[in-house]
């Protein structure tokens, strides 16, 4: 009789709560997860969650990162970036520019450890231990300020994880902390939550499972999610469902029950 795989758990990390990154992993299909990330996971896809949602955020990924690079963006930023999911953020840059540098920055010892077994062997590709709800201490992190050169554009990327901040810890603070440091026609990129459109059984459920993970699950409004952009012009097409993003093939244009958008913005110069 088979068994799931179970990987193997560095210290500190407790597998008796469902995490939101390994929760995540199982939803794309990845094998870094343990059986209460699975149960969780499949709660939330009961509770009305289409497992669409998590795939058109990476397919989302993928365009937005092509896209940023066409623009000769050569630093990346990645917060809150998750398990690492093939094609990651360093490996479509540098399907274009093969000097891309990118920071893959999350709070979770699991990610740190399976980024750094991944990426120890590429130059210019490393993550940092960090919480982005502490701004400064991501950017005054010591092997970010070897990697990334502020006085140059940068891409910073926050892609469904903004959803797991509340509105006590001020995700529009956070950002435009980051802001702050991004040298003039630097990009920013967000998917997110949105309350619009949202079934309130299924929110309250998801509220309910993320609550076991220790997380607030935060959906907002577009206006709320606008504020994110302050200082920044939308690129075309602006704030849509992330399948409405510049898609690329049929497939990428799949409607999602999810109500989940996204938008990458340029900062004025």
């Amino acid at each position: 009789m088979s068994r799931k795989y179970e990987p193997r758990v560095p210290d500190g990390v407790d597998v008796t709560r469902p995490n939101i990154a390994r929760i995540y992993d199982y939803v794309l299909y990845g094998k870094d997860n343990f059986a209460v990330d699975r149960a969780a996971a499949e709660k939330l896809m009961e509770s009305g969650l289409d497992r669409r949602v998590a795939l058109a955020n990476r397919a989302f990924l993928g365009r937005v990162v092509g896209f940023l690079a066409s623009q000769g963006i050569t630093q990346y930023l990645d917060l809150g970036s998750g398990l690492p999911t093939s094609p990651s953020v360093h490996e479509v840059a540098r399907g274009t520019i093969p000097g891309a540098r990118v920071v893959y920055v999350d709070h979770d010892p699991i990610v740190v450890a399976h980024n750094d077994a991944l990426l120890a062997t590429r130059d210019g590709v490393i993550t940092i231990r960090a919480d982005i709800r502490d701004p400064d201490a991501v950017l005054g992190h010591e092997a970010l300020a070897g990697c990334i050169d502020f006085s140059k554009p940068v891409a910073v990327l926050l892609l469904s994880v903004l959803h797991f901040i509340s509105h006590e810890e001020d995700a529009a603070g956070i950002v435009a902390r980051f802001r702050e440091r991004m040298a003039p026609g630097s990009y920013l990129s967000v998917s997110v939550g949105t309350s619009e459109g949202a079934d309130p059984g299924m929110l309250e459920k998801a509220t309910q499972t993320y609550a076991g993970a220790r997380m607030p699950f935060t959906l907002r409004s577009r206006a709320q999610i606008m504020d994110l952009f302050d200082g920044f012009d939308l690129v075309e097409p602006g704030l849509v469902s992330l399948p409405e993003w510049r898609p690329a093939f049929n497939t990428d244009r799949t409607p999602l029950t999810g109500p989940t958008v996204g938008a990458v913005g340029q900062l004025r110069k």
